[in-house]
C-alpha cells in the first residue's frame, strides 16, 4: 500500500454525543466533538503519527443533524525532499456514523492503513 497522510476534520459546532471506546477493547466513554478532537490528538501523539496525521476543526458535513461529525481526507505521502500536494486521493466521512465504530482509533486505523510505529 502506498504510504498515506491524513487530514481529519472535526466539526466543533455540532452538539451531539457518542459513546464508544477510544481504542479497541477498552471501556466506552461519552464523547462530544471537542472530546473527539482531543482524544484523536492524544492517539496521534501516542502513536508518533504527527508527520502522517493532521487534525483540524472545521465543517465535516451533516450540519442539519446531530453530531459529532468527522471527515477524513487521504493524501499520498510525499517522497523525501518533495513538498506535499493538496490533491486528495480519497476521503471518508463519519457524518452520522461515528457512534457505530468499534472504537475512535478506527478513524485513523482504517484510513492510514498499516504503519510501522
Amino acid at each position: 500500500m502506498t504510504p498515506r497522510r491524513l487530514v481529519i476534520t472535526v466539526c466543533p459546532r455540532e452538539r451531539g454525543i457518542v459513546v464508544l471506546p477510544i481504542v479497541r477493547g477498552k471501556r466506552a466513554v461519552r464523547l462530544d466533538a471537542v472530546a473527539i478532537l482531543r482524544r484523536l490528538e492524544e492517539l496521534v501523539a501516542e502513536r508518533g503519527l504527527a508527520d502522517r496525521v493532521r487534525l483540524r476543526e472545521g465543517c465535516a458535513g451533516g450540519c442539519s443533524g446531530p453530531g459529532p461529525n468527522v471527515s477524513v481526507e487521504i493524501f499520498p505521502m510525499p517522497r523525501p525532499g518533495e513538498r506535499p500536494d493538496h490533491v486528495a486521493v480519497g476521503w471518508k466521512t463519519y457524518v452520522y456514523s461515528i457512534g457505530s465504530l468499534e472504537c475512535l482509533a478506527t478513524v485513523i486505523d482504517e484510513n492510514l492503513g498499516r504503519v510501522r510505529r
